[in-house]
């Protein structure tokens, strides 16, 4: 009995799932959630669920695109750190013709959904977005400056942007602060990332804070973004766009994230910069989860 053929997937199978493992999976849920957090937040009641799946889909489809091109420029960056050795870009499982490939036809779908399904405002502010990630922070910002995070988290902040775009075909003052606040979260999130992979980053050649201007110079850039984030994540209640549940809310998350960052600058350790990261995660996910339950419970 051949047992080979039962426990290994046919090629077309398995290239498929290398493939969708270059949209970076986890990284685009956290994109296409606030985006359509975006969307619910833009309405006073629910919104028309026609356009919000089209633009859910055409959200995705052109940031997996970016993060499949984003895979392809960084392959030799990849294959030297053990965070993403094992992508196949960086393995040369997948070579350079079928993943520019991939990334091009499928972010043109997602444009097409966008601009036929959505609204033209939607298709281009998604394209930006594209360009602004996988081309000026992928190629341009991050091997030349350390704060590449900083500028290059524009193009990160865009979702709930686009998703107030696809129902409201506008970009109203509202949407706009919640494009603040995950700029203010992304360089935070990020350096602790990085403050723990800071030899990887090394080795890779990338100008990353910690290996410009060492681990407690951006422990301390760490904790003013965290401060900073706490402050503006409070201006949706300020501006009566949100209610109370929110600002306990922003209150105590933000709290919490002051707090390991205050702990990171006065002691610092691996274990506790890989906790704040997932916190990040956590928080950023939390914040704008409140602001929908506020956005249908005011209070």
């Amino acid at each position: 009995m051949k047992t080979g053929s039962l426990s290994q997937p046919p090629g077309a199978l398995r290239v498929a799932g290398q493939l969708y493992a270059l949209t970076k999976p986890r990284v685009v849920q956290l994109i296409v959630f606030c985006a359509v957090i975006g969307m619910f937040l833009s309405q006073p009641g629910l919104p028309d669920w026609r356009p919000l799946l089209a633009a859910t889909a055409g959200i995705w489809m052109v940031a997996g695109a970016a993060a499949a091109f984003n895979c392809l420029v960084e392959q030799k960056i990849d294959a030297v750190m053990r965070r993403t050795s094992w992508r196949p870009s960086a393995t040369g499982e997948l070579g350079t013709a079928p993943i520019l490939v991939f990334s091009g036809l499928l972010c043109s779908a997602g444009m097409a959904l966008l601009y036929t399904q959505v609204n033209a405002l939607t298709m281009w502010l998604t394209f930006g977005t594209f360009i602004g990630y996988a081309v000026i922070y992928t190629v341009l910002l991050k091997p030349a400056t350390p704060q590449n995070i900083v500028i290059g988290g524009a193009s990160g902040a865009m979702p709930p942007v686009l998703g107030w775009a696809a129902m409201t075909n506008s970009v109203s003052a509202q949407a706009l602060i919640l494009f603040l606040i995950i700029f203010l979260w992304t360089p935070p999130h990020f350096w602790a990332l990085a403050l723990y992979r800071t030899e990887d980053y090394r080795k890779s050649g990338l100008p990353m804070l910690p290996v410009t201007h060492g681990s407690r110079y951006t422990r301390l850039q760490a904790l003013l973004y965290t401060l900073l984030l706490t402050v503006v994540s409070l201006m949706p209640w300020a501006m009566h766009s949100a209610g109370l549940i929110y600002a306990l809310s922003a209150l105590a998350l933000g709290g919490v994230f002051i707090g390991y960052a205050w702990k990171l600058l006065r002691e610092y350790s691996d274990a506790l910069a890989r906790a704040m990261f997932r916190y990040s995660i956590v928080y950023l996910s939390l914040l704008f989860a409140a602001m929908l339950v506020d956005h249908y419970l005011p209070f």
